[in-house]
C-alpha cells in the first residue's frame, strides 16, 4: 500500500543566495532552486531526477509516459507524495510487469539530461510513425512564443529554468510549466494535460530551450501535433523528428527555422 501522501507541496521555484558583486560589495540574488526528485514504481525506486520544486505529480506523470511505461492516465492507478521529494506510482491491473522497470535508470539524470542513465543504447525509446501532425500560422506561432515568454515568472525573477507549454491551433496557451532542466518542464507540461483531460494528442508543444532527441521523443510519446522550440535543433531531433512526422520549427523566438513538417500552414 501507498503510505498516507504528505500536504500538497508548495512550489519554491526561487531562492535567494548571498553573491558577491564584480565591481564590489555583495547583494543577495535570485536564483533557480535545483533539488533531487526520487520516483519510485510499485514502491521500487526507478530514476532520481533533479528539478525544480513544484508540480511532482505532473512530472512523475509526463516521466512515465514518456518512458512508455503508461500509454494514458488509465494506466495510473495511484499516484502519491510519500515524502520530501519522494514520489511513488502504482500502475494499474492489467499494465504488464515489465513496464513498471522499463524507467529504471542506472544513474540519476541531472537537470539537463533527458536520457542519462540509461543502461544500453537499446533502452532508448526510438520515436516511431504516427502520420503527419500540422504547422501552426505565422499568428498561432507567434502567440505562443509569447504567451510562453509571459508566463514564464520564474525565469523573469532568476534567469535560470526552462518553460514549457501546450497550445491549440490559435495559438493560444492551454497549460505551462517551468523547470531547471528543459526534460522536466516538458514532462510537467505533459503531464499536467494527461492528469486533467487524459491526453495530448494533437496539441502544440513550445519549449524554451534547443530541440534535442529527447525533446522530440517525448513529443512523439504524448502524440504532440507540432513542437515549437525557441533555441535550434540537434541533427537526431531533426531526424527524429521527419521519421515521426512530427513538423519541427526552431529559433521560434527570432527568425522561424522549420527544420521539418510535412503539412502545409493552417
Amino acid at each position: 500500500m501507498i503510505t498516507a501522501p504528505v500536504p500538497t507541496e508548495p512550489s519554491q521555484p526561487a531562492t535567494r543566495r548571498v553573491a558577491v558583486l564584480h565591481a564590489g560589495g555583495a547583494s543577495e540574488d535570485v536564483v533557480a532552486v535545483e533539488e533531487p526528485m526520487e520516483l519510485r514504481i510499485e514502491g521500487i525506486a526507478a530514476v532520481l531526477t533533479m528539478r525544480t520544486p513544484g508540480h511532482e505529480r505532473d512530472l512523475a506523470a509526463g516521466f512515465l509516459l514518456g518512458e512508455a511505461v503508461i500509454d494514458g492516465w488509465d494506466d495510473v492507478r495511484a499516484m502519491a507524495q510519500v515524502a520530501e521529494n519522494v514520489v511513488d506510482v502504482r500502475l494499474a491491473e492489467g499494465v504488464p510487469a515489465a513496464r513498471a522497470r522499463s524507467a529504471d535508470r542506472a544513474l540519476f539524470t541531472s537537470s539537463s539530461c533527458g536520457l542519462c542513465g540509461a543502461a544500453s543504447l537499446d533502452r532508448l525509446p526510438h520515436p516511431k510513425s504516427r502520420g503527419p501532425g500540422w504547422v501552426p500560422s505565422d499568428v498561432a506561432l507567434a502567440a505562443a512564443v509569447t504567451g510562453l515568454t509571459a508566463a514564464m515568472a520564474a525565469f523573469q525573477q532568476t534567469g535560470g529554468v526552462h518553460g514549457a507549454g501546450l497550445f491549440g491551433r490559435d495559438g493560444a496557451l492551454l497549460v505551462t510549466r517551468e523547470d531547471i532542466g528543459r526534460h522536466n518542464a516538458v514532462d510537467k507540461v505533459i503531464g499536467a494535460r494527461l492528469r486533467s483531460e487524459g491526453d495530448c494528442i494533437g496539441l502544440g508543444l513550445v519549449v524554451s530551450s534547443r530541440a534535442g532527441f529527447e525533446i522530440v521523443q517525448k513529443a512523439v510519446a504524448a502524440g504532440i501535433g507540432c513542437l515549437v522550440v525557441f533555441g535550434a535543433a540537434t541533427s537526431l531531433a531533426v531526424d527524429a523528428a521527419a521519421a515521426a512526422e512530427l513538423p519541427l520549427i526552431g529559433w521560434a523566438a527570432r527568425n522561424p527555422v522549420r527544420y521539418w513538417g510535412g503539412a502545409a500552414p493552417i
